[in-house]
């Protein structure tokens, strides 16, 4: 395989970037403030010098809620733990461990766990400037 291709610029290129391995022990979850019961641990992001995704950590505790609303940036999700619904567009979604979406930048969506346990997943968006607006 050729690697000077300048396929999107991917191939073959490290741009500098050093590799970083953190390891559990060294995150740290935050409170999500639009949502009581949401928790997020950055995984990696820019500041560990990421070129292009973040990844994140989200933990939806049992019978939390978060609002309707929208991103400016596509969401990517692989959901790790428990069962909740995601609503995405007019339609909601039973997830659980094992299953991936896709939401894409603009979409309508929201999350609700009614279970007795949390849910987990892990999110992907492309660096940069997210807007969040709340839908009513």
């Amino acid at each position: 395989m050729d690697d000077t291709s300048d396929d999107a610029g991917f191939e073959g290129e490290s741009h500098g970037t050093e590799p970083v391995v953190k390891r559990g022990d060294e995150l740290t979850a935050e409170a999500v403030d639009a949502a009581a019961g949401l928790e997020k641990t950055v995984l990696i992001d820019e500041s560990d010098g990421a070129p292009r995704f973040a990844m994140r950590r989200f933990e939806l505790a049992a019978g939390a809620e978060v609002p309707r609303h929208t991103n400016a940036v596509e969401h990517e999700q692989y959901v790790l733990a428990g069962e909740y619904v995601v609503g995405i567009g007019e339609t909601e979604h039973v997830v659980a461990p094992g299953d991936a979406l896709l939401i894409p930048a603009g979409v309508e969506h929201w999350y609700r766990n009614e279970r007795e346990e949390p849910g987990a997943f892990i999110c992907v968006v492309p660096n940069g400037d997210d807007t969040i607006e709340l839908v009513d």
